[in-house]
């Protein structure tokens, strides 16, 4: 039957309405089920309801919209007829899962039900038919367990303490060594509690059971720990969730059936080799929620050579098909093979390299595709991540080993809950989540924590998945250790940990090791500088770095920086010796006495700038000139300020006096950058005396040093040609002086919304424009960036803002000055040389935005210039992928 508005998408051997492509309408799930489904895989038939479907209902107080209850019945009708059998009937029952499938992966966010169809009836009929009655009734008593947990708010504690005290009863520890009988027993206590709390009898009918079971699954989308996944993992613009329904098959049929996840390579590593966990005798949410530990895949190709290598075909013929490490769910029932599931499999930096550079010599795909679809930037930024020192581990007490789940290296102090992690993380203490094991509620503390050490839970459960996705170490099942909440307190029955004491976590070895390990730089294998040498070849706009130090100068060098784009001279006076001079200008009675002090600073100044020329030789280097005001150089404490009186020789009435002479109301729009310069020019004569020095003694010793100059935070073209003949003066003065010649370039930080809009008029004489979207931001938004920590948070909680505008560059209007600054900038001067400074230099977005507004370059941290190199060169990739409609989508971000 045709509908007005499809919302209802079938899958399965005899029809199929979707493929790959469409992932924003069926979820990632939803488009994967229905690609697998024509190529080959031996997936349960089904059917998806469309994202637009989730939006619609939410939307309209959970009531669907008109139609949908039709196309669910041929759902499932298209189900019943590709199975052979019928929902709710007595001879040949079909039962179904119902799972969320957003278009980007969110895992164990969201709400899942299995085995529904199943009620009083229906059990006796699986009975008759299988002869299992054990499987009908832990099929049973599983369906009541999450009906009532994600449909009817029944918390699934309650159904854990039933099944624990049965188990105690009868003497037994695992849930399989339960007998028929005991489960027919546990499924009546199931309902008792489910009656108890809902004040309702379970319910029978299965079209009924369908339709709570949807408005659940759309309802989770909403839920808190979905939206605080979505906000931690900056997932934006997806409109809501689609929904699976699909034939049941049963993993807990017997010890010939069974279950189990794995990935096509190692996510952890990214070794070339099938990895995963299955269980005997069991359900697919056993596996992925850590309530028992399972085997590991190679088990499998032991136990049943002819389904392993079964799976293992499969896993090849999806990896070739997807062109990345896939993430696949499957079930065995009864010696048959199914797929349930396959997505692009969430993997650390380490692997996403090694798994990247391998593909492209397998001749899996091009390396440009591998850079576009196979690495992000995040990962690029995990390899940045501290690892244990190699001798720091040497005698230390190891408390536990567990799977090592997420490498790297993690130091905290332990707490055992999320709202603890989260609190500790607002403190600026680090912390270690530890916990028996981690459910989606705690998504929250596992984002705020260093670590996560789990007691119970597998290479696949959600904590571990969860853990590499983010780059967290984690380290899993580390079953050495007995947690005890109430206690606050885990032991390994030889020593104890409280809440609070520092623990390590070596994601790498799956070592717990006690007390606070000293942390050291990392080091970069031969397929990060292969990656990154592809990265380089593809990338056409430059990353430079903000860095005032050699140090930082060396390491962003090493890193690939094309420069310095931001060195902020005023933190060159806080240096040891010389902010003492510095005080001494700013009380100074006079120019006289002003000029004075500069002459102190300036061969400080120089030295500065001989060692970051030096280190930077023959790339040009961005000097910004005094852009703080004053006072923030004067001590502010009744105690600091008599021992700095002491020290100029002064008064603490005289230096309070200037203090209080000194204070504005609000500073950031007070006397600060080039008004610093025009009040008192001595002082940009002496930073431009200081870089011109600098400049001539390197030529002396034969090396090459690029200034560029750069004058803050100017309004207008008056304030930029009033210092541009301070700075050319004064160069062309000190170049005489030395009978020397050298080049220079002189230009500005667009830093206020006015500099941005009378870009055509200031770049006529300017030779630079360089954006400095800190202020440009605060200046826009009309927030303090210090101020703004109190209501940015709750702002992004309310979707008022959906990205920290401090982080994530606002394009709608911040990004509007940006556009418009190099607009008209190069209508005056087409050659204008233009880059970004400010924070978001460094963030994937904001390069992206860079990229497609022209810009030449973006500066940001040296440890986020690698990220920065391959953000740029992934933003090439994707122009040139939307400028070839025709070129074939060979494979979607993994992330999905």
């Amino acid at each position: 039957m045709a509908y007005p508005e499809k919302y209802v998408y079938r899958f399965g051997k005899l029809h199929t309405d979707g493929d790959k492509s469409m992932k924003m309408l069926l979820g990632g799930k939803g488009a994967n089920l229905a690609e697998m489904s024509t190529i080959g895989i031996p997936v349960p038939p089904g059917f998806t309801i469309s994202t637009e479907a989730c939006q619609k209902t939410v939307n309209n107080q959970m009531s669907w919209p008109e139609t949908l209850d039709k196309q669910i019945e041929d759902g499932v009708r298209h189900i019943e007829k590709e199975m052979g059998l019928k929902l709710g009937d007595r001879k040949d029952p079909l039962l179904i899962s119902v799972r969320s499938g957003a278009a980007v992966s969110m895992p164990g966010m969201m709400d899942t039900i299995l085995n529904l169809g199943i009620n009083d009836r229906v059990v006796e009929a699986l009975i008759a038919k299988t002869g299992n009655e054990r499987f009908a009734y832990d099929s049973y008593r599983r369906f009541i367990d999450m009906f009532g947990d994600v449909v009817m708010g029944v918390s699934h504690e309650y159904f854990e303490e039933a099944i624990e005290k049965l188990k105690k009863e009868v003497g037994v520890e695992q849930d399989i060594d339960l007998t028929a009988e005991q489960l027919r027993e546990l499924t009546d206590r199931y309902k008792a509690i489910y009656r108890k709390v809902t004040g309702h009898m379970f319910p029978d009918d299965p079209m009924e059971q369908l339709k709570f079971a949807v408005n659940a699954v759309f309802n989770s989308w909403n839920s808190a720990r979905a939206i605080k996944y979505r906000q931690i993992s900056n997932i934006h613009g997806l409109i809501g969730t689609a929904v699976n329904v699909q034939a049941m098959v049963f993993g807990n049929m017997g010890e010939k059936s069974g279950t189990g996840v794995c990935f096509t390579r190692n996510p952890a590593t990214g070794e070339h080799k099938l990895y995963g966990e299955f269980l005997l005798n069991a359900q697919g949410e056993d596996v992925v929620a850590g309530i028992r530990t399972p085997s590991d895949i190679d088990e499998l190709e032991r136990l049943n050579p002819d389904i392993f290598n079964e799976l293992l075909g499969y896993t090849h013929k999806l990896e070739a098909h997807y062109k990345n490490m896939q993430d696949i769910e499957f079930t065995i029932q009864e010696g048959t093979l199914y797929i349930l599931q396959t997505r692009n499999g969430k993997r650390t930096g380490t692997a996403a390299l090694k798994i990247a550079v391998n593909m492209v010599d397998e001749g899996l795909l091009p390396k440009e595709e591998a850079i576009r679809d196979l690495v992000e930037p995040g990962h690029i930024e995990q390899l940045l991540h501290p690892q244990f020192k190699e001798d720091a581990l040497n005698g230390s007490t190891i408390l536990g080993k567990g799977l090592p789940a997420s490498p790297g290296a993690a130091v905290g102090k332990v707490v055992f809950d999320s709202k603890r992690a989260e609190e500790a993380e607002e403190k600026g203490d680090p912390v270690i989540l530890v916990r028996i094991e981690t459910s989606p509620e705690d998504v929250g503390g596992m984002s705020s924590a260093e670590g996560i050490l789990t007691s119970r839970g597998g290479m696949t459960s959600h904590a571990a998945v969860v853990a590499r996705g983010w780059g967290k170490p984690c380290v899993a099942g580390c079953s050495d250790i007995v947690i005890n909440y109430k206690a606050r307190s885990f032991t390994n029955g030889d020593v104890t940990i409280k809440e609070g004491d520092w623990i390590s976590l070596n994601g790498n070895t799956g070592e717990v090791l006690k007390g606070k390990k000293e942390l050291t730089n990392p080091e970069f294998g031969k397929e990060y500088r292969r990656f990154m040498n592809w990265v380089g070849e593809i990338e056409d706009m430059q990353v430079r770095a903000n860095a005032e130090t050699p140090e930082d100068a060396e390491t962003a060098r090493s890193y690939g920086a094309k420069g310095i784009g931001l060195a902020r001279t005023e933190h060159m006076f806080f240096k040891p010796g010389r902010v003492k001079f510095m005080r001494k200008m700013i009380i100074a009675n006079n120019e006289v006495e002003r000029r004075a002090a500069l002459a102190k600073l300036l061969p400080f100044q120089k030295q500065d700038f001989i060692e970051i020329f030096e280190v930077m030789e023959g790339l040009p280097v961005t000097i910004r000139l005094l852009d703080p005001p004053l006072h923030e150089f004067l001590p502010q404490e009744e105690d600091e300020i008599k021992e700095v009186a002491e020290e100029l020789e002064v008064s603490t009435e005289v230096l309070k006096d200037k203090i209080n002479l000194l204070k504005e109301f609000n500073p950031m729009l007070g006397h600060r950058g080039c008004r610093l310069g025009i009040t008192y020019p001595e002082i940009t004569e002496m930073q431009t005396r200081a870089i011109i020095e600098a400049v001539i003694e390197l030529k002396k010793s034969g090396k090459t040093a690029l200034p560029e100059i750069m004058i803050p935070l100017v309004s207008s073209m008056e304030e930029f040609r009033n210092q541009r003949k301070v700075v050319d003066d004064t160069a062309k003065a000190v170049l005489k002086e030395f009978g020397e010649t050298a080049d220079y370039k002189i230009g500005t930080m667009i830093e206020i919304p006015r500099a941005a809009i009378l870009a055509d008029q200031i770049a006529e004489e300017a030779d630079f424009f360089s954006f400095g979207t800190n202020d440009l931001t605060q200046l826009t938004f009309g927030f303090s960036r210090d101020d703004a920590v109190k209501f940015l948070p709750i702002y992004m909680a309310k979707g008022i803002i959906k990205q920290d505008p401090f982080q994530v560059l606002d394009e709608e209007g911040v990004g509007q000055f940006v556009q418009a600054g190099t607009r008209l900038g190069r209508m005056t001067n087409p050659n204008l040389k233009i880059g970004i400074c400010g924070e978001h230099g460094g963030d994937p977005d904001s390069v992206n935005f860079a990229y497609q507004t022209g810009l030449n370059y973006v500066s940001c941290s040296p440890f986020r210039v690698p990220v920065a190199h391959l953000a740029s060169a992934q933003a090439v990739l994707r122009k040139r992928r939307s400028e070839s409609p025709n070129e074939q989508e060979l494979s979607t971000p993994f992330t999905g």
